[in-house]
């Protein structure tokens, strides 16, 4: 990477996707400023991961940003709620976060800003996923025009560009596109509900999809699963 290569923001949450989503962004050419959250969420382990990827695909910062959710709850992953292990359902699940992609890209917006970076990549999925609001096309559209309204960069016509290139795409091709790009998926966590030894759970929305990705794909997957369903 060189000075002439423009810098990109991206969320490295430490699952597959956000993995996928910004080795996209360095195949593209973008320097990486990685930007990961800990919300005091039930899989922190998913932290250790986010900087073994920023590690492993040369970014040229990877910021670890404490703001604790668990002051305002409201989600299995940030309050005493169980996670639901019974499968993917039709609702929205306990799991969601209110607002986290609306606080995750706003948190990144500021850092693009100030870097003087006008990109920002997010690993969000609107086929195989839990169902989660903030993961639809329509959103990352409409915070792609409020940052353009909320920012000097935007005012003084910098537009930035959210980029979500896996918004279309299913987990097996997820899986799949990381090993084109030859990432070791092993690096990343996906688990919401964590093992006191440190492994997968197996049963929860997150193990489920990620199981069903790598196994539609013809992948080994490398992930260590307490439970198989």
């Amino acid at each position: 990477m060189t000075e002439t290569q423009p810098l990109a923001v991206v969320l490295l949450s430490g699952g597959l996707d956000s993995m996928t989503a910004a080795a996209l962004a360095r195949a593209q050419g973008y320097r990486l400023l990685a930007l990961s959250v800990d919300y005091n969420q039930r899989h922190r382990l998913e932290l250790a991961a986010a900087r073994r990827i920023a590690n492993a695909l040369g970014a040229e910062r990877h910021v670890v940003l404490p703001l604790d959710l668990t002051a305002f709850g409201g989600s299995a992953l940030t309050a005493d709620i169980a996670v639901p292990k019974s499968g993917v359902g039709e609702d929205i699940p306990v799991t969601y976060v209110p607002a986290r992609n609306t606080i995750f890209l706003s948190l990144a917006l500021g850092w693009a800003e100030a870097a003087g970076a006008r990109d920002l990549f997010i690993g969000v999925n609107a086929l195989d996923y839990s169902g989660y609001p903030d993961c639809r096309p329509e959103f990352i559209a409409a915070f792609e025009g409020l940052a353009e309204l909320a920012t000097k960069a935007g005012v003084e016509g910098h537009p930035f560009r959210i980029h979500a290139p896996l918004q279309h795409m299913t987990k097996a091709e997820i899986a799949a596109e990381a090993a084109r790009l030859g990432i070791d998926a092993g690096l990343s966590w996906s688990c919401y509900d964590p093992t006191a030894e440190g492994l997968h759970c197996g049963l929860c929305d997150s193990c489920r999809l990620r199981m069903k990705g790598f196994a539609e794909a013809g992948l080994a997957d490398p992930t260590q699963y307490a439970v198989i369903p």
